[in-house]
């Protein structure tokens, strides 16, 4: 069940509302998505007041131990390191991280260090798209602050450049995909060498 899309944060009492109503009405659900305080955008760490929430997410905890029957979904879960260490105390077992997007930045650094013309074809789609694009995503990025980089691959690391490839990813595999899909074939240990890097310093930040 995801509510995290809404136009303001989900309060405790308005989580123990939707549980408790779900569970009333014999409705199932495996997992809840509240939206948090602060900002959980695509592909960048988390933006917001890290104590104030260690206190919210406290609260939030409260309410699934009352109920103790479903996990708490953290959706644009990824690249959010600074929060991981406090999902992990507050709901152990029982957090569910919902990922999207990411392993495709990472196939785009893939391609930056193989294939840099075509690399540049992406981003520069993606700097034409991206004012459009990203209507659909709660995202801050700004083309002005994209730094000047040697190595394209530089900038699969800064901030608005991966938000603005993640969310224009539709565009690139529109004009692109075959091209992409060639290439990471083509380099497919590489890209799994990028994914598998990326993922461990996911779990462990995750483990218990």
């Amino acid at each position: 069940m995801s509510v995290d899309e809404t136009d303001t944060p989900t309060t405790p009492l308005e989580h123990f509302f939707i549980a408790n109503e779900l569970m009333r009405k014999g409705i199932k659900f495996t997992s809840l998505a509240p939206r948090s305080i602060g900002r959980f955008e695509k592909g960048v760490d988390y933006i917001g007041d890290i104590q104030a929430l260690d206190i919210e997410l406290a609260r939030h905890a409260a309410v699934t131990a009352h109920f103790d029957s479903y996990k708490i979904s953290l959706h644009s879960g990824s690249d959010k390191f600074s929060v991981y260490p406090l999902m992990v105390k507050h709901w152990g077992e029982r957090l569910h991280v919902k990922t999207a997007g990411t392993s495709y930045l990472e196939g785009l650094r893939t391609i930056a260090l193989n294939e840099p013309e075509l690399f540049s074809k992406i981003w520069s789609l993606g700097l034409e798209r991206y004012s459009e694009d990203r209507l659909t995503y709660h995202v801050s990025a700004e083309i002005s602050k994209v730094p000047n980089v040697v190595e394209l691959s530089a900038l699969l690391d800064d901030f608005h450049a991966r938000e603005i490839l993640h969310v224009t990813f539709g565009s690139a595999i529109m004009k692109y995909g075959r091209e992409i899909h060639n290439t990471l074939i083509k380099n497919a240990d590489g890209y799994c060498a990028n994914l598998t890097r990326y993922f461990k310093k996911h779990l462990s930040l995750l483990s218990m």
